[in-house]
């Protein structure tokens, strides 16, 4: 992860470079990453959020060292080497038990913290900007870093045991909500220079008044607001106009950059100018999976047109298991008129909460299974994946659909590799 600081130090240093961050668990959204890195020979960093692997094993039912292992094995069948694998932690704070008072709540965060430390990850996000069940609304500014530097405190004890590579950190009190917005968006409020003040300010004290000097050292990114994100239906594309201010109070910042949340379904356009203004670092993940979806849906509609008719069909499966288990979408969507299409198509993409599902797992195994042994026509192909048809066509992919599937995926990686500066 030392590589990580000296790829930020080129951007201070007036290169416009940055990295994507891949925030999926999914193994062919991985496999689709890893074969872009086998190409590019580029770094790879891979962030697992504390929703999806934590030490009580999230919802991919894996332990931060259960993720390390499962990347590196992936890895390792793609042919790319184990140092150009980036691992980070992703919201790591209180947000998986903040219906806990805050005193358990930040107990098991640290407890998580140090165990994804010890796992390895060496990029870690100190978020404590949720409120927990006995904590006011809103956090303040200084409330927020003082739980940070506790987390920190835990990381530097974890990182002490483990050795290797220091930690480096990523910070911030006005955190976009993971894995998008909640609630219909029009506009957004973008963060303030005065905001970034704030927050440094309170952070700084808050290491110092643990002894986490050396540590704040360590300190690369700002998490902000750059008037970034999505809802069910909508984007709010970045306007660099609006974020000059907030672009042009990070130069004053002899080392740190800002990290960019919920920039899935960005144009590249926006993504380049992100990576010029400062957030250098990039992170995607509902995108990833909502390629991955659309290339299952279509490859399952493609079969049952040929007749392949599976009782029940992946996507009966899948509805089948959001509806038995409404718990990860049932505050995203809430429209009872649109929820069979929000279910399917919303870009909050909380379908990537059931691909673990057995039931689905063994669905998506039987269609590409079936779709490896008999390959589907070409004329099902121009009318169901039109832009995978064109590259077999092109030669470019096989007709397969494990190479449809990365195909679609890398669709939505190449923009933000070539916005950080990869060609």
């Amino acid at each position: 992860m030392n590589a990580l600081p000296t790829l930020l130090a080129r951007h201070k240093s007036g290169e416009p470079v940055g990295v994507p961050s891949i925030c999926s668990a999914h193994p062919l959204v991985l496999a689709a990453a890893l074969a872009s890195a086998r190409t590019s020979g580029a770094p790879l960093l891979i962030e697992a959020t504390a929703n999806q692997v934590n030490q009580l094993g999230g919802y991919t039912g894996m332990t931060p060292q259960a993720f390390r292992r499962y990347v590196h094995e992936l890895a390792a069948g793609a042919g790319v080497a184990p140092e150009q694998i980036w691992l980070g932690g992703d919201h790591l704070g209180p947000t998986v038990w903040r219906q806990e008072r805050a005193a358990a709540a930040m107990d098991h965060a640290a407890t998580m913290v140090e165990a994804y430390v010890a796992a390895g990850f060496r990029k870690i996000h100190l978020d404590c900007s949720m409120a927990c069940a006995d904590d006011p609304v809103a956090l303040s500014d200084e409330a927020i870093a003082a739980r940070a530097a506790r987390l920190c405190a835990a990381a530097e004890r974890a990182w002490g045991g483990a050795g290797g590579d220091a930690p480096v950190y990523v910070i911030g009190t006005e955190v976009p909500t993971p894995g998008g917005a909640t609630h219909a968006l029009a506009t957004l409020e973008v963060t303030t220079a005065a905001s970034v003040d704030r927050t440094l300010e309170s952070h700084r004290s808050a290491f110092a008044a643990r002894g986490l000097e050396p540590a704040w050292e360590r300190v690369v990114a700002l998490v902000v607001q750059p008037g970034v994100e999505f809802d069910n239906h909508h984007v709010v594309d970045y306007r660099a106009d609006a974020a000059r201010a907030l672009s042009e109070r990070i130069e004053r910042e002899p080392r740190l950059v800002y990290e960019a949340h919920s920039t899935d379904y960005q144009t590249e356009r926006a993504l380049a100018r992100l990576v010029r203004d400062h957030f250098a670092i990039l992170k995607v993940g509902p995108a990833l999976t909502f390629a991955l979806r659309e290339a299952l849906w279509a490859l399952d509609e493609a079969a049952t047109t040929m007749g392949r008719r599976r009782t029940p069909s992946l996507k009966e499966t899948v509805l089948a298991a959001m509806r038995a288990d409404p718990r990860h979408w049932s505050t995203h969507y809430t429209d009872p008129r649109s929820e069979t299409i929000d279910l399917q198509f919303s870009l909050s993409d909380r379908i990537r909460y059931y691909w673990t599902s057995p039931a689905v797992q063994g669905a998506v195994a039987a269609l590409l299974g079936e779709l490896e042994r008999a390959p589907l026509p070409p004329a099902l192909l121009s009318q169901y994946l039109p832009v995978q048809y064109a590259a077999i066509r092109a030669g470019e992919i096989d007709n397969l659909p494990r190479a449809m599937i990365a195909h679609a995926v890398q669709r939505v990686l190449g923009p933000y590799t070539r916005a950080c500066g990869e060609r």
